[in-house]
């Protein structure tokens, strides 16, 4: 089984940044990637995900603009920046990998981390 870890999360201000890393212990250059998010309580809902050659980027609608996914294969590592955060934005961030698609919803997710914490404070 692969795994992820990520890190880079904390607590930060509002409007301050980020900068979320998942690294992975397999071979994900043939992967896409992804990150999603979850509140306690709450489902887990995507957020951003690259495709295994970085040419296709995707989004949810309310981190459009201020978070950017980036990837480097040759590290095996996923990144998150992440700008401009806002309150809501805070939640345990999760790296996702699949072999084939991740797609907007985490089922069919191959392997996930572990999560990391993000605290927004206004």
């Amino acid at each position: 089984q692969a795994q992820l870890v990520e890190s880079g999360g904390g607590l930060v201000q509002a409007g301050a940044s980020l900068r979320l890393s998942c690294a992975a212990s397999a071979d994900t250059s043939t992967w896409d990637m992804g990150w999603f998010r979850q509140v306690r309580g709450k489902e887990r809902e995507f957020v951003a995900s690259i495709s295994w050659s970085g040419s296709t980027k995707r989004y949810r609608d309310s981190v459009k603009g201020r978070f950017t996914i980036s990837r480097d294969n040759a590290k095996n590592e996923v990144y998150l920046q992440m700008n401009s955060l806002k309150p809501e934005d805070t939640a345990v961030y999760y790296c996702a990998g699949d072999g084939l698609e991740i797609r907007e919803t985490p089922q069919s997710v191959d392997y996930w981390g572990q999560g990391t914490q993000v605290t927004v404070s206004s």
